[in-house]
């Protein structure tokens, strides 16, 4: 098959199309995609999936001639040599092969290695290209059939090198200066660096006090409103201090509240644009509460179809990787129809709204939107899950709200003397819906949107926009009804949540669409940074390991410098550059930085840290150590005592977490057991340790495993989270998120119930079995707060 070398776009294929009416193989990566292409493909078609990559480099080695040009020795990988096989047998019996993997760099790649399997079959092979599963989409991708572009696989080719060669070689360095089995990213790294980073912003930070002034006001006609201080003397006002304010609400209380003046205004809210993949996560984030890895996984399963029942397996929402906002235009004509005919032209604009897409966004797709205006989501809710409909449902949403009118709102805002002192209120009224009528839920902390316009005066000193005020005259007398003066401290910056972190790595250039999600599940299965109530907390072992690198590979940790390699990637992928000039370019001052590490990188694993506190056991000093499980106490008499202690840092002294005493008994050696805290939560250990090292699990009182009848324990999962698992695992694998309590359900007698908690509802009680549906409120000794 010919294929581009430096191509800036694709060339048709010289195999002419009439090829595809014989016999077919269509391959692409996943067996639901190919459930789906099948249905919209003949008898001549047989279509087989990949399931991914069916080559890679090897595990057990660099895999990359760095000597001879960065070459790469892909091997086809162990788990896909039988998908291989079965693909070549297919292949033989073809008179044309149809590369239909995704539109994008990882797809390229995939597509590039089933062909290197299949060559020698010598059957004629072409690339097909689909942003949307649709039968529309597939016969014209099948009518204009393309070459492969060597350019996109390049781009793939160079990122998997990278990030080979940083891997692979600084790895091994932590291995000996940390612990074994850690591992460093190229990207990763560097998202690990920015919430360890904003944790510095957060233990650096200083509150400052400072007080606010409010007034509650009548006028001649209700509603009572609250006005905010904002100026004395005709200047902007600092209150920093009780004794400050105190008598400036004395004097003010004393003086006569006039309206100065009032503005009404039209403010107009412009709709958001399409989803790209980052803002997707963002709102999944923040109005579903998805992970950015749910969410991606969520939207594959949307993209490659879902079975409908009559309609067959269906795609609803096209490719999901994606940094542009742009509309087909059929796609615009469908959602203009569909509003019209729901809401009515007053919905419509004049003409079709059309959004600008990032200079720096790759153009090749549209913004993710549903495939039909035939699959609303009332009519597909029936054949999905409850969160797929969820995410389909807000696809559906943002994509029919950003072809409708801006939202409409009359705001008041008056400004009130009082004396020297100037007040002001703000009320907004909505006066006409426009796209909030579908995409009316705010999300929290909701991001800038590209495309999006502000509502005009959103930044003004408003005081508050929801409430509605009475009719106001300048010159009206007002009754005050009281003052309220406030303390407030200054906030420190708050820590990452999935939403704002995926923002962070998008607005910094760091990773692309594709790689965001992977960035997020990859740093808390490394074990740098854990989630506590949503928000990222880096762990020691993140706080260290970050502390390294940016020592020993200040380039590599660069923000900047890690955004500007996305940029060569896409230059490479645009045929600019080629891809070795940016491996040689990365890899010559790497290799220097490897050198020193070797030599002059911090050995932790050797390190003790003197303390204060003495071993109760032989009187030696105690010092900080670290381990496999992070940092612990350990007796400076070490072999000789073996003495360890777990300890916490408050206001910068150490604290030892003692061992809690029990009322039971080791049944090894009969010595008291201990409660003891360890990397997976509290456990009961033998207090003779290490002479005697039993150990058992914190069992729930009163509850026993559903499945097999043993103890239920509460553990940690890798990521930090509470769970409640079977003590007989791995023989039981029974597991629950939420607390099992020892009481049956009274509806479909389910032998336990859960205490579940959503952030909207609360706490509650439920039945675990869905179907069930038994729920009732939750006591307060069994809100989360209060569980043990």
């Amino acid at each position: 098959m010919a294929t581009t070398k430096r191509a800036k776009a694709r060339k048709p294929s010289k195999e002419p199309a009439a090829r595809a009416r014989g016999s077919t193989l269509v391959v692409v990566e996943s067996p639901t995609k190919a459930k789906t292409i099948k249905k919209y493909l003949g008898s001549g078609y047989v279509v087989k999936a990949s399931v991914g990559h069916v080559m890679d480099l090897p595990k057990s080695k660099m895999g990359v001639d760095i000597e001879h040009g960065f070459k790469p020795v892909y091997e086809v990988i162990d788990s896909k040599k039988k998908v291989v096989a079965e693909l070549k047998s297919a292949a033989k019996g073809a008179t044309l092969l149809l590369l239909a993997t995704d539109p994008d760099r990882e797809g390229e790649a995939i597509a590039w290695h089933v062909y290197e399997q299949l060559k020698r079959t010598k059957v004629p092979a072409q690339r097909i290209l689909f942003n949307e599963i649709t039968k529309k989409a597939i016969q014209e991708a099948i009518a204009k059939p393309l070459q492969l572009n060597r350019d996109l696989y390049d781009a793939q080719q160079a990122r998997r090198v990278l990030d080979r060669l940083v891997g692979y070689q600084i790895s091994p360095i932590l291995w000996k200066k940390v612990r074994r089995g850690l591992s460093a990213g190229r990207v990763q790294s560097v998202a690990v660096r920015l919430v360890v980073e904003r944790e510095e912003e957060i233990a650096r930070f200083v509150a400052v006090e400072y007080w606010s002034i409010e007034a509650d006001l009548k006028a001649e006609l209700p509603p009572q409103f609250r006005a905010k201080l904002i100026k004395l003397d005709g200047e902007k006002i600092e209150l920093g201090s009780e004794a400050v304010t105190k008598p400036l609400v004395e004097e003010i209380g004393r003086q006569t509240f006039i309206v100065k003046d009032v503005i009404r205004k039209e403010r107009r809210r412009n709709a958001p644009p399409p989803f790209i993949t980052s803002k997707l996560q963002q709102d999944a984030a923040n109005r579903l509460g998805f992970t950015a890895k749910k969410t991606m996984t969520l939207a594959q399963r949307l993209y490659e179809g879902v079975d409908l029942g009559a309609d067959g397996q269906t795609a609803l929402i096209t490719y999901m990787r994606t940094d542009s906002v742009r509309l087909s235009p059929d796609a615009i004509t469908f959602a203009r129809g569909y509003i019209a005919g729901r809401w009515g032209k007053d919905y419509l604009p004049p003409e079709p709204v059309h959004y600008r897409t990032k200079k720096s966004a790759q153009d090749a797709h549209e913004a993710i939107r549903p495939t039909s205006v035939e699959h609303p989501p009332e009519r597909v809710k029936p054949f999905l899950e409850r969160d797929m409909y969820r995410l389909y449902e807000l696809i559906w949403n943002r994509f029919i709200a950003c072809q409708m009118v801006p939202a409409v709102f009359d705001q008041t805002t008056a400004d009130i003397t009082a004396g020297r002192a100037t007040f002001r209120a703000t009320g907004q009224i909505l006066k006409f819906a426009g796209y909030l009528a579908v995409y009316g839920q705010e999300a929290e902390s909701p991001p800038e949107e590209a495309g999006a316009e502000k509502m005009e005066g959103e930044d003004e000193e408003k005081g508050d926009v929801s409430r509605q005020l009475p009719p106001l005259a300048e010159g009206q007398k007002l009754e005050l009804v009281q003052l309220i003066p406030e303390q407030h401290f200054t906030q420190p910056p708050p820590r990452f949540t999935e939403a704002s972190l995926v923002k962070e790595l998008e607005e910094k250039g760091i990773g692309r669409p594709s790689t965001y999600a992977a960035i997020l599940s990859t740093i808390q299965d490394k074990e740098y940074v854990e989630k506590k109530e949503g928000r990222f907390h880096p762990t020691d072992l993140g706080k260290i390991v970050t502390e390294l690198l940016l020592g020993a590979f200040p380039k590599v940790m660069d923000v900047q410098f890690t955004a500007r390699m996305e940029e060569e990637l896409d230059e490479v992928e645009e045929g600019k550059i080629g891809w070795t000039s940016v491996l040689d370019e990365f890899y010559a001052p790497f290799k220097l930085s490897l050198a020193a590490a070797e030599a002059q990188m911090r050995d932790v694993k050797r390190e003790e840290t003197p303390t204060d506190l003495v071993c109760e056991k032989c009187g030696s000093p105690m010092v900080i150590k670290w381990g496999r499980m992070g940092r612990f106490l350990a007796c400076s008499g070490y072999p000789d005592c073996k003495n360890t202690k777990d300890f916490i840092e408050e206001g910068g002294k150490i604290k030892v977490v003692e061992d809690l005493p029990t009322d039971e008994v080791c049944p090894t050696c009969g010595k008291p057991m201990v409660n003891k805290r360890g990397r997976f939560g509290r456990f009961l250990a033998c207090s003779d340790y290490p002479t005697c090292k039993t150990t058992r699990p914190i069992t729930l009182k009163g509850v026993v495993c559903p499945d097999c009848g043993g103890g239920l324990a509460e553990r940690k999962s890798r990521f930090g989270k509470s769970f409640f698992g079977c003590v007989n695992y791995p023989k039981c694998k029974f597991a629950a998120w939420d607390r099992p309590l020892a009481e049956p359900c009274p509806k479909c007698g389910k032998p336990y119930l859960l205490a579940k908690y959503s952030r909207k509802e609360g706490p509650y009680i439920a039945c675990p079995d869905k179907e069930c549906g038994y729920r009732r409120e939750s006591p307060a000794e069994m809100q989360p707060a209060a569980l043990p």
